[in-house]
């Protein structure tokens, strides 16, 4: 009987502990009330606030003393006008410009009644060059005569050689030429080749000259 009692008062004893230990966890998780904080000491606010309290007068900055309005407007004088002279570079620039913007009147060609006829020549000179070799020359061939060759392969016979007339607009020299190539082979040489027929031009040989693989020919002038 003593020991259920005793083990009764253990248990209650148990019970309390235990119910103390869950309440001091209950208000430990609780939220606290705010407190103030402390303020650290703040001597020059306390003497204003001294001097607010005590009716003191606190010293003010006045405002920067100003020129006063004036009573009637004042005129502003304009700036004077600036006047930029040419250069006179400048100026004889846009007198050369217009110039040039002038027409120009094309000074028309007299032209006779009867054109003129070109004159003819006795004799063509012809210049040709062996792309191969790089030999060049310059010779004569007589027109309506014997050919002429050239480097042993090029033959040219020359059919007509002229001369501008006065009123043509460029002076030319204009010659009919047959060209012909003769190969030389092993067991003789081969039957000649005509390569170009037709008129050249002095004014024009990239044109009008024999342009070939091997050979370029172009008439110079005429001669008697």
């Amino acid at each position: 009987m003593r020991r259920a009692r005793l083990l009764t008062g253990v248990a209650a004893a148990l019970g309390v502990l235990s119910a103390g230990a869950v309440t001091a966890s209950v208000l430990q998780d609780a939220p606290r009330d705010a407190r103030p904080v402390q303020s650290s000491p703040d001597p020059i606010g306390d003497i204003l606030r001294t001097k607010k309290a005590s009716g003191a007068n606190v010293p003010t900055e006045s405002p920067p003393a100003g020129a006063p309005a004036p009573k009637s407007p004042v005129a502003v004088t304009p700036p004077a006008t600036v006047v930029i002279a040419e250069d006179e570079a400048v100026e004889e620039k846009a007198a050369a410009e217009v110039k040039a913007e002038t027409p120009v009147v094309e000074k028309a060609i007299d032209q006779p009644a009867t054109p003129a006829r070109r004159q003819r020549r006795k004799f063509a000179i012809i210049q040709a060059i062996d792309k191969t070799t790089a030999e060049t020359m310059k010779f004569e061939v007589e027109v309506g005569g014997r050919p002429v060759r050239f480097n042993r392969n090029l033959i040219f016979a020359v059919r007509a050689c002229e001369v501008s007339t006065p009123d043509e607009l460029t002076e030319d020299s204009i010659a009919y030429v047959d060209v012909t190539l003769q190969s030389s082979r092993v067991n003789g040489p081969a039957d000649p080749r005509q390569i170009f027929r037709g008129w050249m031009f002095a004014s024009s040989p990239a044109v009008s000259g024999l342009q070939n693989p091997n050979y370029d020919a172009w008439v110079v002038g005429c001669k008697n």
